[in-house]
């Protein structure tokens, strides 16, 4: 979205005239912008404030505070790596630092691909099953750093057949 094409901003402009009216329109406006788009940039949340009479600081705000929201485009393999305090403990740094090897990028970086995002959570709640990974929402439970070139190969596999 370099530059809000007509389309686009037509899209979004029916999303906020969806959730107009509604109690606590915002979040689910920006909700339903993330799924569409997969990030939410300045231009974005101008429009958003020119169509909900929002300020634009409020809607950074919003956008910055919660980490299901993005400023820039992310990989289409999200790959979040849980390090809550069960998870680290379990190894998880050493997850995280595999991931971040083989993909060549850090924690918050896309791959040049435009393939992964790396993400660095602090706790998704499967304390029971760390060290845990989130991918696109789905979890892998007790990862080893053995187990993480077998699963980028697999969703690169993936990716490939699509």
């Amino acid at each position: 979205m370099a530059h809000l094409q007509e389309a686009a901003a037509a899209k979004i402009n029916e999303i906020c005239d969806r959730h107009i009216g509604q109690k606590t329109p915002l979040i689910m406006i920006l909700s339903d912008i993330q799924n569409e788009y997969g990030y939410i940039p300045l231009e974005v949340q101008e429009l958003v404030s020119a169509r909900t009479g929002i300020s634009v600081a409020e809607i950074y705000g919003v956008v910055t505070f919660y980490s299901f929201f993005s400023l820039t485009p992310k990989g289409k393999y999200v790959v979040g790596c849980c390090l809550g305090t069960a998870c680290y403990v379990k190894g998880a740094q050493q997850v995280i630092d595999k991931f971040s090897e083989i993909l060549n990028i850090k924690p918050g970086e896309t791959s040049e691909d435009g393939l992964f995002t790396l993400d660095a959570l602090r706790c998704i709640g499967a304390c029971g099953i760390a060290p845990a990974v989130s991918i696109n929402g789905k979890v892998y439970s007790k990862v080893a750093v053995k187990d993480v070139p077998v699963i980028i190969d697999q969703l690169r596999a993936d990716a490939a057949a699509e």
